[in-house]
């Protein structure tokens, strides 16, 4: 087979060179298409009530050996209402509305209290309206936020505005794959980090998992 001459091979060098960039113009064009915003994460997470979704939550304390797991539900039976139940490894119900907090135990009399006593639990009741609302000018009054990742998996960094609440919580990161809420990690400005696995990552925690594999379940896959 004949060789090419170098006046021949250059204009194939030339096509070989545009095949190439037009490759990167259209991945860099469909990367680009498929990053994620705020605001896509809000519509995708968008849910009317009634809702539920079974949690799992971890707890670090400087008390306790091991942390503390706590397994459970979140319900949101209308607008306004917001529902924990924890199954184990007690049984405790806390409801939020109308800008208080009933906390019920089996044989006890409930406890209320204002949400003015806890900023926690009252951007507990904000922060999940509006995330299942797609509320994003409601989020954004308390939070600054930043989204990160692909729309197939992604995260949202939420910094709170609200002194009151900053004074608490340093920050709050959550993790989601499509239009699945995974996991919600809460750093206190005091004490060790919390982390809450939603839905399937809830349901893929076994009795024998550890805080890697806590971690694995929340983190694993979503870009950072």
């Amino acid at each position: 087979m004949p060789r090419l001459s170098r006046t021949n091979a250059r204009p194939e060098r030339r096509l070989h060179a545009v095949l190439l960039a037009a490759a990167a113009a259209l991945c860099a064009g469909a990367a680009l298409a498929n990053q994620v915003e705020v605001a896509w994460i809000l519509k995708a997470l968008a849910q009317p009530a009634p809702m539920r979704t079974d949690f799992v939550e971890v707890r670090g304390s400087a008390m306790l050996r091991t942390p503390l797991r706590l397994s459970g539900e979140y319900r949101r039976p209308d607008a306004q209402t917001l529902v924990r139940e924890v199954r184990a490894p007690y049984a405790e119900t806390t409801t939020i509305r109308a800008g208080e907090a009933t906390i019920a135990r089996a044989g006890k009399a409930p406890r209320r209290f204002s949400l003015s006593r806890a900023p926690e639990l009252a951007s507990l009741q904000s922060s999940f309206g509006a995330l299942l609302a797609g509320d994003a000018q409601g989020l954004e009054r308390t939070y600054r936020l930043t989204a990160s990742g692909t729309r197939q998996r992604w995260t949202l960094a939420m910094v709170p505005k609200d002194a009151a609440l900053a004074a608490r919580v340093r920050d709050i990161t959550l993790y989601g794959q499509g239009a699945e809420l995974r996991c919600i990690e809460t750093r206190p400005v005091k004490g060790d980090l919390q982390r809450t696995l939603l839905a399937s990552a809830a349901r893929a925690v076994t009795p024998t998992s550890n805080a890697a594999e806590f971690e694995r379940l929340c983190r694993a896959g979503v870009a950072r």
